[in-house]
């Protein structure tokens, strides 16, 4: 007898990363298809019965993630973070309590943040949001990585780049590493890329940082926008004098240290501007300046407009998005 499909719910929210479904949704087809047997029976859900769209205009019709069906994973997609909804938070606390497995891809794992499903734990999401996210959610391990997933505990997350990667963790999670070498192969992959490759940043695109020494003197900026770090002291602490450290960066980056470190923060606090409620002088003091005036004006030298005109246009960019809001 064939063993009963594991029935996987995705619950789509507006805005969702089509690439991630159609990844998350090939991967677990070819796993089917590899084993000749339906492992996996996939739908799509929502809030309510009717048609979703998808960040890039397409609908996918859904049925309401309200009806009473078992589920044994349900995994949330969603682009732009948006406002927690209640309903969403009692369904994921409610699947929770019947042992389902819960994740997101983009910025699904915000959901099962936002119903305290996540505190104290490691989850994944598109970079573009994680400023976002970890100011709204702090109890959660953002990483800046590719993917993450625990079957222990029922719990797994990835960026929308990402979700053929963990099809491919799940795979060899859930049934062996024989099972996964199989569907990388019939997925055309030589491998699956590790949970910790981080995503690319835009100052990194297009360029492999091999030089350890460069990786961890970026890393720490990365984790020092607030308040940076003087040039001497990142020498110091990766191990290597101040001259050796401006050589890597001109070698890799074509760019100075401090030059670099100055860029990180000014590109963190346009996502800032963009993304988040905090006042121009807040932004401008997360980002380790310490004053209005010398934001400003650093600000404007590098995007070539000033804080002030970077938030006003952002109700023009995002007035799209708001046509599907209820308030």
């Amino acid at each position: 007898m064939l063993p009963t499909p594991r029935a996987i719910g995705c619950l789509l929210l507006p805005g969702f990363p089509l690439r991630a479904l159609g990844a998350w949704a090939d991967g677990l087809t070819a796993l089917n298809a590899q084993q000749g047997q339906v492992l996996y029976a996939l739908s799509a859900l929502a809030l309510d019965e009717g048609a979703v769209a998808a960040s890039t205009g397409v609908s996918i019709q859904c049925r309401a993630a309200g009806a009473a069906d078992r589920w044994h994973t349900v995994v949330v997609l969603a682009g732009e973070p948006q406002a927690s909804d209640p309903r969403l938070t009692a369904l994921l606390q409610r699947w929770d309590q019947e042992g389902v497995l819960l994740g997101g891809l983009g910025s699904g794992a915000a959901a099962l943040a936002a119903a305290g499903l996540l505190d104290g734990h490691r989850a994944c999401a598109d970079w573009a949001w994680l400023d976002r996210l970890s100011a709204r959610h702090p109890g959660v391990a953002w990483s800046q990585g590719l993917w993450d997933l625990s079957v222990s505990r029922r719990r797994f997350s990835a960026a929308s780049s990402a979700a053929a990667d963990l099809v491919g963790a799940w795979a060899h999670q859930l049934h062996g590493e024989p099972v996964q070498q199989e569907w990388l192969l019939a997925m055309d992959l030589r491998q699956g890329r590790p949970a910790e490759d981080r995503q690319r940043r835009e100052h990194l695109e297009a360029r492999d940082v091999a030089n350890p020494k460069l990786a961890e003197a970026l890393a720490l900026m990365e984790a020092n926008l607030a308040e940076p770090l003087p040039t001497e002291e990142v020498a110091r602490l990766v191990g290597v004098s101040r001259r050796q450290l401006e050589r890597l960066f001109k070698q890799h980056l074509d760019s100075l240290p401090s030059r670099h470190y100055l860029a990180l923060r000014l590109d963190r606090a346009q996502r800032l501007l963009l993304q988040g409620t905090q006042s121009i002088l807040q932004v401008g003091l997360s980002c380790g300046f310490a004053s209005g005036p010398h934001f400003s004006n650093a600000y404007k030298a590098h995007h070539g407009h000033t804080p002030r005109e970077e938030r006003s246009r952002r109700s023009g960019w995002l007035a799209p998005a708001s046509l599907g809001d209820s308030t």
